[in-house]
């Protein structure tokens, strides 16, 4: 076994946070679907797919080290939002606690001398900048916009779409 079992016990963790997450940004588009805004819709059915990939990559980090594989029960996202800010500010804070789960397994990788872990884990700790810092300017936008005016937030994402 490449892994600990320690630290395949909290990869398992993390499974579960990422699809949970997942099923949070399903619940986040249908907010946005609902409200005829389908570009924000969209970014977030993305942001869901993304988080499903991330637990796959977990999962197959735990099978490729011969670890135990213990799936754990996901608790149900939160249905609705009073407003897109909310919505958003719940994507921000997801990321922001899923920066900080991420920090605590290579914690742990580090202290069991995982250096297998902690190469995984890197691309993980890169990925939640890249993540945090998306949420964060989309609410500013959304934040500047206000509920009253969220078509300029996406005009905003058509022209990010396009300078990207």
């Amino acid at each position: 076994m490449l892994i600990s079992r320690d630290l395949a016990s909290a990869f398992n963790q993390q499974i579960g946070n990422e699809f949970g997450a997942s099923m949070q940004y399903v619940a986040i588009a249908a907010h946005f679907q609902q409200k005829q805004l389908t570009l924000l819709a969209k970014l977030f059915m993305v942001q869901a797919d993304e988080e499903r990939a991330h637990a796959m990559k977990f999962v197959q980090y735990v099978l490729d080290t011969k670890g135990e594989l213990a799936l754990p029960a996901i608790a149900a996202p939160k249905p609705t939002f009073s407003s897109s800010e909310e919505a958003v500010a719940a994507a921000l804070a997801w990321e922001e606690e899923v920066t900080r789960q991420i920090g605590r397994l290579m914690d742990l990788a580090v202290k069991e001398n995982d250096y297998l872990a902690q190469s995984f884990l890197q691309w993980f700790i890169d990925e939640q900048l890249e993540e945090v810092v998306k949420m964060d300017r989309l609410l500013g936008v959304i934040r500047q916009s206000g509920e009253k005016n969220l078509l300029m937030v996406e005009a905003y994402l058509v022209h990010i779409e396009k300078a990207g």
